[in-house]
């Protein structure tokens, strides 16, 4: 029967592999004999031929017994037909206190597992049951969510502080002294141009296209390709090499140059036409007023809101900040990082590293976030139909025209967000220079 022949086969090998055990066992000096290669090869995982015999016999065994398998109980241990439980693995317990040489016995992927099953325990017990991998995954709405709360508990201390302000003496005679609106010059230009409005919207579709490519330039792990500028070229000033950087930071430098552009005809007109001294302050008397205008912001009673002729202290300085030193920030430590920076300029390089621009450029672009969304908040809470008419009509009225623009603007910006995709870009990309893979 093959079966017998298997079974004096094992016990043969079997016999044989004890004596070479026990020659290890008077030799363990010799390292590169025989014993140690087999020993070696079993903590590797390598199936010797004894081990290959057995797994063969097992197999025509269970092949060869007609017996169905039984059912057994939910987390019983299989058996053979034979009635013999089938070896089981050993548990963590058995592998995590037991010597190095049963631990060194699993293999690599076994290891690998138990360790896994653990980890999976040991967030299941930190939880207070077991966990999963797909539990474990679905609990990343937690941070959010608390975060969220946190928030909107910290907004209403600050509004029911500042209502109770509001109800002191001292509070409601400063919040009349000071308004709110600091002095600005009696030629101060009235009224929103309709080059403001213009700038306007494009300041808003560049800065949002390049907030969106910033981000994907600094969260993508593999891009979608590769750009190399043309040597001597617009984006790789004479001198310098040709910068090899990825397909994202091209359309961020591009859309850039376009966001400067418009940035600096945008401040010529400001200081032309006189519009420079509504957002430019130009007396001490903002520091009070700001403070007025935030106790009122805070408590829900806002300040008087009259854009076409005055901003509030507030306003002003924000225009003031995003205008002047937010937007040359961002220039800035852009062009530190960009294919732009001389590479020759040594003691420039060492004057401005290039980890001090890495670490402001990232909280400019937060801080261009925050103000636009206050911004578009502050915009649709304190009379939505007059602002966006000043904004984008050019006009002083109350109806449903500049609400109307608006939605377009908002249309145009989705459809260029939709053509910054690498399919739609990469031509463009490649005019300038040399796109791969």
């Amino acid at each position: 029967m093959p079966a017998e022949r298997l079974e004096t086969h094992l016990q043969q090998q079997q016999q044989g592999d004890s004596l070479v055990a026990e020659g290890a066992m008077t030799s363990p000096e010799t390292s590169d004999d025989g014993t140690a290669l087999i020993d070696k090869k079993q903590l590797q995982g390598m199936d010797l031929p004894a081990e290959r015999a057995a797994q063969e016999y097992d197999q025509s065994k269970s092949a060869a017994d007609p017996t169905p398998a039984r059912k057994r109980r939910m987390g019983a241990p299989p058996h053979t037909a034979g009635g013999e439980e089938v070896a089981r693995p050993p548990t963590d317990s058995e592998v995590g206190g037991g010597s190095g040489a049963a631990q060194s016995s699993l293999s690599p992927s076994a290891a690998k597992a138990t360790s896994s099953t653990r980890l999976l325990d040991t967030k299941g017990a930190a939880w207070g049951g077991p966990v999963s991998k797909g539990n474990v995954a679905g609990l990343g709405w937690r941070k959010p969510a608390v975060v969220i709360s946190v928030l909107m508990i910290l907004a209403s201390v600050v509004v029911f502080s500042a209502r109770w302000l509001r109800t002191l003496e001292g509070v409601q005679q400063f919040v009349m002294s000071y308004s709110g609106h600091a002095w600005q010059p009696d030629g101060a230009p009235v009224g929103i141009p309709a080059w403001l409005g213009w700038q306007h919207f494009l300041n808003m579709f560049f800065i949002v296209l390049i907030i969106r490519t910033g981000l994907q330039v600094r969260t993508e792990r593999k891009p979608p390709g590769y750009w190399t500028a043309k040597k001597d070229s617009f984006f790789s000033p004479r001198g310098n090499s040709p910068k090899k950087v990825s397909l994202s930071q091209w359309l961020h430098q591009a859309l850039d140059v376009l966001w400067v552009v418009n940035g600096i005809i945008f401040v010529a007109l400001l200081f032309v036409s006189g519009h420079w001294t509504r957002i430019v302050p130009t007396s001490w008397d903002i520091f009070p007023n700001m403070l007025s205008a935030a106790v009122q912001y805070a408590s829900l009673d806002w300040p008087a809101e009259n854009g076409w002729v005055h901003y509030n202290a507030l306003q002003v300085m924000a225009y003031f900040l995003t205008v002047f030193i937010a937007a040359p920030l961002a220039v800035l430590t852009g062009a530190r990082m960009s294919t732009w920076w001389p590479e020759r300029a040594r003691r420039l390089t060492t004057i401005y590293p290039v980890e001090w621009a890495r670490a402001l450029h990232f909280p400019v672009m937060l801080y261009f976030v925050a103000f636009a969304v206050v911004h578009v908040f502050l915009v649709f809470f304190t009379g939505a139909l007059q602002n966006l008419n000043h904004m984008y009509g050019s006009r002083d009225v109350v109806d449903w025209w500049g609400l109307v623009v608006f939605l377009i603007s908002l249309l145009v910006i989705a459809a260029a967000w939709f053509l910054t995709k690498p399919l739609f870009t990469t031509p463009i990309a490649n005019r300038m220079g040399k796109v791969t893979k």
